[in-house]
Formats: C-alpha cells, sequence, structure tokens
C-alpha cells in the first residue's frame, strides 16, 4: 500500500488551515463537520494542516515544526491526502487514489453512495448495542465472527443490503453458528480479480488461511489483517473453532 489509511478523530482538536477560495472552503466545511478548531498556521498546539493553495513555502514551515500536511493539488507535498467519503455515520467509507486522481475517487463514491442504505449507520449502532448478547450467545471470539459474518453476508438475515435488517429479529430467533468450517478454494490464477465473489467472501471472512506455496502474496493479501496464514502441503486434518480455508492453484 502506498498509505496506511487510518481515521482521525478531531473533534476540539486544533488544525491549522491556510488559504482562501473555494478549495479552502470545502475544506473548511470537512474539518466543522469532524468537530476540528480550525486554527492559523502560526498555532503551535496544531499537528494536522491543510495547506487548501498547494504553497510549497507554507507546506515547508508546517513540515519544519513536524506538522503533518495535506497540500491541495500537491500529491508530492502530502504527508496525507484527503479522501472522497461516503458517510453513513457511525459508518464510513473513504476512497483514496493518493492523489492521483480525484475525479476517480469522486466517481467511485458516487457509485457506492447509490448502492448503501440511508439506515446502514442504524444497524451499524444496532450491533454496536447487541455486543454483550453476540458474547453471550457465542462466547468463542472465531465463532462470533462466524456467525455475524454469516448473517451479514448477502441474503443473510441482517444483510445490510437486504431489505430493513433487524439485529433484534435476528437475535430473537437464537441463532446457532458452526463451531467450525472449512472451505476450500481452487485458484485459477495469481489475479485475485479472477476470485468468485463467493469465494473473495469467505477469504474476507477466514479466522484461518491454509495455503500451499504456489498462491500468489496478491491473494493471501485479500484476507483479513488478523487472520492467522499457514503455510501446508494439503487441507487441515483438524479443524479449529471458526471459519478456516485451504487455497490451493489449479495445477495441484
Amino acid at each position: 500500500m502506498h498509505s496506511l489509511p487510518v481515521f482521525l478523530r478531531l473533534e476540539g482538536r486544533a488544525v491549522i488551515l491556510t488559504g482562501q477560495g473555494e478549495a479552502a472552503d470545502a475544506k473548511r466545511r470537512l474539518l466543522e463537520r469532524a468537530g476540528a478548531r480550525i486554527v492559523g498556521e502560526d498555532d503551535a498546539d496544531a499537528r494536522v494542516a491543510i495547506v487548501s493553495d498547494g504553497d510549497a513555502a507554507v507546506v515547508a514551515r508546517l513540515r519544519a515544526r513536524g506538522v503533518l500536511v495535506n497540500a491541495t493539488d500537491k500529491p508530492d507535498l502530502c504527508d496525507f491526502t484527503l479522501p472522497a467519503i461516503v458517510d453513513r455515520d457511525p459508518v464510513l467509507i473513504a476512497i483514496g487514489t493518493g492523489g492521483a486522481s480525484a475525479g476517480l475517487a469522486a466517481a467511485l463514491r458516487q457509485r457506492i453512495e447509490a448502492l448503501l442504505p440511508s439506515g446502514l449507520g442504524d444497524l451499524a449502532r444496532a450491533l454496536f448495542a447487541a455486543r454483550g448478547r453476540l458474547r453471550d450467545l457465542w462466547p468463542d471470539t472465531g465463532a462470533r465472527r462466524q456467525a455475524i459474518g454469516k448473517a451479514l453476508a448477502p441474503g443473510g438475515a441482517i444483510d445490510p443490503l437486504g431489505f430493513d435488517p433487524d439485529v433484534d429479529v435476528w437475535l430473537a430467533e437464537n441463532p446457532e453458528a458452526d463451531n467450525s468450517e472449512l472451505y476450500l478454494v481452487r485458484l485459477t490464477s495469481a489475479d485475485p480479480d479472477d476470485l468468485s465473489v463467493r469465494d473473495a467472501r469467505m477469504l474476507a471472512l477466514a479466522d484461518r488461511v491454509y495455503h500451499d506455496a504456489s498462491v500468489a502474496p496478491a491473494i493471501l493479501d485479500r484476507a483479513r489483517a488478523d487472520a492467522e496464514r499457514i503455510a501446508a502441503d494439503g487441507p487441515p486434518e483438524r479443524l479449529e473453532t471458526g471459519l478456516s480455508l485451504w487455497l490451493s492453484s489449479a495445477a495441484r
């Protein structure tokens, strides 16, 4: 990755904003939505700055003080870039291109906006409120992750793109998840874009990924960052709790 995507909590924090005009106004609105306290270049408390006119001299002065800087339309001067945002509070989707094309990021945001229902934030809050009940039903972390993943999957009980997903109704039905499951994926290429929709979804849900030596790193990168990667000559003989995958090339 060219950058590490992060979400900064700016409520009440000082953020420098310099420059005038339309670009500065847009950045001001964005910072105000995040609750930032907008200050000038000389504020000593600020650790983040947006230079809306891309002034290289201002960027140099701020960087010399250890301030992280975004310079509008100057990706080479940026310590961080500002993504296009889909806001379904508390769900935020950020789309970045590393400064390569703001237009592409905006076009993707528009597509995603049309896909995601306005009530997605309500679903997130309901899942947060149900954490205790979820732990009671599935004390094991892997089993709990698997159960939630199945319920949120396309056609699942609380599919976020489905009709009126209701966490209370789902849990009232006393759902049960398998303690363990093994899913087999036979790869046809080293390109992750060739994965089927189901294979890609299962790879993203897996607690551990068993794979032979021929599996490309680009495929393994599609698994969760905290999923265990295990090089093996074949599928596991004994399954642990949660969802496991066996990845192999078509040649094996």
